[in-house]
């Protein structure tokens, strides 16, 4: 294969503060890069950053949390001008979502129950054979959680 992983899925928001209480405290993701402005205050050749920067140098550029070693969930706070798109979730093209494995789903469904999470759907066993769960950050991204199972397309493979 050419490539090794998914490094990272990257979202925009305007709710950056509920955003990092989710990932970090909900999910257990690991807080790992705070990029701000400051870091343009040099760049001649980015000037529209550079004046954020002027103006705002400790303004947060984006972040990154670590879901699993090496992939990440990467935070931008919302640009002016850009508008939520108030469509729900499976009615427009691109992003649709991204998933996430784990050992044991009934175990991580149960902790992250009790950590607040609340999800979509209950655990079932999709037409894949893998089992599923899905739910949504607090902008309303969606996300599945899987664990594999001895006959998952993803592992055996499968054309039909």
């Amino acid at each position: 294969m050419l490539f090794n992983a998914i490094m990272h899925v990257s979202f925009y928001t305007d709710r950056m503060d509920e955003m990092i209480d989710f990932y970090q405290n909900k999910l257990e993701a690991t807080p790992k890069v705070v990029v701000r402005y400051k870091i343009y205050l040099d760049r001649d050749d980015r000037p529209a950053f550079q004046a954020i920067a002027r103006e705002d140098p400790e303004r947060v550029f984006y972040m990154y949390f670590e879901l699993a070693p090496g992939q990440f969930v990467e935070l931008f706070p919302k640009n002016e001008g850009m508008v939520d798109d108030d469509m729900p979730w499976n009615s427009r093209l691109g992003y649709s979502h991204f998933a996430l494995t784990v050992d044991d789903i009934y175990a991580v469904r149960e902790k992250m129950e009790a950590a607040g999470v609340e999800f979509d759907t209950a655990i079932s066993k999709g037409p894949s054979e893998t089992y599923q769960m899905w739910a949504h950050d607090p902008d309303g991204n969606m996300f599945e959680i899987m664990q594999y199972t001895e006959n998952s397309y993803q592992l055996v493979g499968h054309f039909d």
